[in-house]
């Protein structure tokens, strides 16, 4: 295909990153010329899976390889940035990983029936404990996590033969307690089965890297001095050097982490650490994808080139509770979309977004209907489609 006096073959046989682009641009071309064309964002090949990002030097979200000494935990962090450890404390982020006892859901208990199999999470003294029974046997245990705020759903963990296991029941928003997304819907063959799931070694890295800080030290996984939740130093990387920096009366303290700077398409990487990247999602389709906003974010179309007004931290601000009133949102579709006259395009973008045509229905709760919510039936709850688009009907569409 190339002759070895090309220019392009002498690049590849000088430089392995030169490799590596051509064989990333050699993909980009199979995909963007394959069915999935118009679902493929412009700024894929600026883009990684997260286990390339973690592969590569310095920061990056679910990294594990600094040691638990190097972090200083959010009480520090406010010393001097109070308003925003503040703020970040309300967020949901900050209670992805929970004692059982800080659990609401669990104040009043928990009972469900699955066909002969009756489970049931009561408090006894200072633990939250969850009991399986079929009549005849019964197993107990205390649960030791209870992963999610409760926004959406709250699930719990337990250790059985030295392992860590996933209850089979779960909290679910505005449905209470029913079957944990991912576990058979029908009555197990035994009591053992009925308990839950054995967490994978590899499993329980991904899930407390993102539920939680150092749960990982020195690659290894060790949860004996994680900090629970999500704060400071989940996103700005471990703060004992930019803590000491500080305190030695530097004027602007740096070695700290600033995820301000990335790019568009890094910033929605950086986001999709725990989210997923485009890349970590892009063989699935259907209603499951909307579980991965930064995924469904980048098929919208004025994403084009990676517009620094329609990254997640754009409208999240990540030191502030989650709005949930949809008129929160107005300001920001504004910015692009400015009152005119119907039809007509009141702002250009120079971030490759295009310009920003007016809405001829309203002007207010943009997202309630350009951002519409779907159910996921597994998760048993709704999750708001991050793909800004016109939408037609109910139906859910790629």
């Amino acid at each position: 295909m190339f002759s070895r006096g090309s220019a392009f073959f002498q690049i590849l046989v000088e430089s392995d990153l030169a490799t590596i682009r051509a064989l990333a641009y050699l993909a980009a071309f199979l995909i963007l010329f394959s069915p999935l064309e118009a679902q493929v964002p412009a700024t894929m090949l600026d883009q990684m899976s997260t286990a390339d990002h973690l592969k590569q030097a310095g920061w990056w979200p679910r990294k594990g390889e600094a040691p638990r000494s190097d972090y200083v935990g959010a009480a520090v962090c406010a010393e001097c940035h109070q308003a925003y450890a503040a703020g970040q404390s309300k967020h949901s982020m900050s209670k992805t990983a929970i004692l059982p006892l800080q659990a609401v859901m669990l104040r009043d208990g928990a009972k469900f029936k699955i066909g002969p199999y009756s489970y049931d999470i009561y408090r006894k003294g200072d633990q939250e404990i969850y009991s399986v029974t079929d009549g005849i046997g019964t197993f107990s245990s205390p649960l030791i996590w209870a992963f999610g705020s409760g926004s959406r759903g709250q699930s719990y963990l337990f250790r059985h033969h030295e392992k860590l296991y996933e209850a089979r029941i779960s909290f679910f928003h505005g449905l209470g307690f029913n079957i944990t997304p991912d576990h058979p819907q029908t009555p197990p063959d035994s009591l053992e089965l009925a308990i839950g799931r054995a967490i994978p070694e590899d499993e329980e890295v991904k899930c407390f890297s993102c539920h939680t800080i150092a749960s990982t030290v020195s690659g290894h996984f060790n949860p004996s001095q994680l900090m629970p939740g999500i704060s400071c130093e989940g996103c700005h990387g471990p703060g004992a050097s930019h803590v000491a920096l500080a305190n030695s009366g530097a004027e602007f303290p740096a070695l700290i982490y600033n995820p301000a700077r990335l790019t568009p398409a890094q910033s929605v990487d950086f986001c999709g650490a725990c989210h997923r990247t485009w890349w970590d999602v892009s063989r699935l389709s259907g209603v499951m994808t909307i579980r991965f906003p930064a995924f469904r974010l980048e098929k919208s179309k004025c994403w084009g080139n990676g517009d620094k007004r329609l990254t997640c931290a754009a409208c999240h601000n990540p030191h502030q509770p989650l709005q949930r009133d949809p008129v929160a949102y107005d300001v920001k579709c504004l910015a692009c979309h400015n009152i005119g006259p119907v039809g007509s395009r009141t702002v250009a973008s120079s971030q490759g977004g295009g310009s920003g045509p007016s809405c001829p229905i309203a002007t207010s709760k943009c997202v309630s209907c350009h951002l519409p919510k779907y159910e996921v039936p597994s998760m048993r709850t709704t999750f708001t489609d991050h793909k800004i688009q016109i939408v037609t009907g109910k139906q859910f569409r790629e």
